[in-house]
C-alpha cells in the first residue's frame, strides 16, 4: 500500500487495523451494506466491493473461501438496500437541496426545469453532481472564474454546464426556474426588489421561482418570499429534512443488522460445508474405481464386436447408476444452510461413510473444526 500510494508506512500504519475470522466476515458484510460508511447507507461502497470481487478472480490467494465470502457479502448488501431502503432520503444539505427542488417542481419537472447554480465551490459542485445524478442535462453556472466551471465540466460528465459571469447573475436568474445559491458573499445576492423585477416562471413549471439557498451567511434575503412568484428555502429548512432522514437511517440500520446476521449464518454454514469436500471427493473416486473395473469386465465379456454406440450406452448406464446411488449420501454431507441439517448430524454422516467405505481422511482434524463451530454457535 505504501509503495502504490507513495504514503510513508508510518503514516499508513496508524490507520490500519486487523480483524480475524468471524470479526473479519462481519466487518466486510457491514461495509458492503453501507453500515460502515461515513454516510450511513451510502450505496457506492457496494459497487466498490463488487469491483474488488471482480478484480480478485484468478488472483493468487483469492480462492474459493475468499470468493465465497465476497459473494455472500454482496448478497447481504443487496438485501439491505432493497429490504430496508436505507439509502432513501437525503442526508447532506446539498442532496437535500436537490430533493427539495424535485418535490416542489411538477412531476418529471427535473428533466425540463431551467437550473441555475450560483457559486462553483465545494457546495455548488455537490449540488451540480446531485442534479446530474437525478437526470438534469443542462445547468447554468454563475461563478467568478470560468476556469473553475470548465474543470467541473471535465470532471462531471452527463450534463452541459454553461458558464455565466457574476455580472449576468440577474439575467440568468430571470431565465431560471430554480436558483441554487452557495457563494461566500457576506451580503445577500438577492433582495426583494430583485425578485420583483424577475419575469414569472411558466405555468408548466408551477409558476413559482424556487430560491434554494445553502450558503452561510444567506445569499437570498428572507424578504424575497414576500414576492408572490418566489419561494425561498434556506439551510435551516434543509437541516430539518436531513436530521429526520439521518434518524430514519439509524432505525433502518438496526433492521439491516438483522439481515447481515442472517447472511453471516448462511455464509458460515456454506464455509463449514466445504470441510466435507475431501470426503465427497474420496467417495466419488471410490465409486468411480468400482464403476470402471466392473465396466471393463462387462465389456470384455461382451466381446470385440460391440459397437461404439453400445459401448457408450453401457458406459452411460453405469454412470447413471453410480450418480443415483451417490445422491443420497452426498445430500447428507451437505451443511450449507439450505436445509435443517445440523453440523453434528453432518459429522455423524461423515463418520458413517468413512467407516462403511474405508475412506482414509484426517477425521480428527475435521471433527475438531466442526465441534469448535458447534460450541461457538451454542455460546
Amino acid at each position: 500500500m505504501a509503495k502504490t500510494s507513495g504514503i510513508p508506512l508510518g503514516e499508513l500504519r496508524q490507520h490500519l487495523f486487523m480483524l480475524r475470522d468471524n470479526d473479519a466476515s462481519q466487518h466486510l458484510f457491514q461495509v458492503a451494506s453501507g453500515l460502515d460508511s461515513l454516510v450511513l447507507g451510502e450505496g457506492q461502497i457496494l459497487a466498490q466491493v463488487k469491483q474488488v470481487h471482480k478484480v480478485g478472480q484468478g488472483v493468487l490467494g483469492f480462492e474459493r473461501n475468499i470468493g465465497g465470502l465476497f459473494k455472500h457479502a454482496i448478497t447481504a448488501g443487496k438485501r439491505v438496500r432493497s429490504e430496508t431502503n436505507i439509502a432513501a432520503g437525503a442526508v447532506s444539505v446539498s442532496s437535500a437541496a436537490v430533493e427539495l427542488a424535485i418535490m416542489k417542481l411538477p412531476k418529471d419537472g427535473i428533466f425540463f426545469a431551467k437550473m441555475l447554480v450560483i457559486g462553483a465551490g465545494k457546495m455548488g459542485k455537490l449540488v451540480i453532481r446531485h442534479l446530474i445524478a437525478k437526470g438534469c442535462k443542462r445547468i447554468v453556472v454563475v461563478n467568478r472564474s470560468e476556469e473553475r466551471v470548465s474543470l467541473l465540466q471535465q470532471e462531471l460528465t452527463g450534463a452541459e454546464l454553461i458558464y455565466k459571469p457574476l455580472t449576468e447573475m440577474l439575467n440568468s436568474a430571470a431565465e431560471a426556474d430554480v436558483v441554487f445559491t452557495s457563494t461566500a458573499s457576506e451580503t445577500p445576492l438577492f433582495l426583494k426588489e430583485h425578485a420583483e423585477v424577475l419575469p414569472p416562471v411558466s405555468a408548466k413549471m408551477g409558476g413559482i421561482r424556487l430560491f434554494i439557498d445553502i450558503a452561510v451567511p444567506r445569499n437570498v434575503a428572507v424578504c424575497v418570499s414576500e414576492v408572490n412568484s418566489s419561494r425561498v428555502y434556506n439551510v435551516d429548512d434543509l437541516k430539518e429534512v436531513v436530521d429526520a432522514n439521518k434518524e430514519d437511517r439509524q432505525k433502518k440500520a438496526l433492521e439491516a443488522q438483522v439481515i447481515i446476521d442472517e447472511e453471516l449464518r448462511l455464509f458460515e454454514a456454506w464455509r463449514d460445508s466445504l470441510e466435507t469436500v475431501p470426503t465427497i471427493k474420496k467417495l466419488r473416486a471410490y465409486a468411480e474405481r468400482i464403476r470402471i473395473a466392473e465396466l471393463e469386465k462387462c465389456l470384455s465379456k461382451m466381446g470385440d464386436d460391440v459397437s461404439k454406440k453400445n459401448r457408450k450406452l453401457v458406459d452411460d448406464l453405469s454412470r447413471g447408476i453410480v450418480n443415483k446411488l451417490l445422491h443420497g449420501p452426498m445430500q447428507h454431507l451437505r451443511c450449507d444452510g439450505s436445509d435443517s441439517r445440523t453440523l453434528s448430524e453432518t459429522l455423524e454422516n461423515m463418520h458413517a461413510l468413512e467407516r462403511m467405505f474405508s475412506l482414509e481422511s484426517d477425521i480428527f482434524v475435521l471433527e475438531q473444526k466442526i465441534r469448535a463451530k458447534i460450541e461457538q454457535a451454542q455460546k
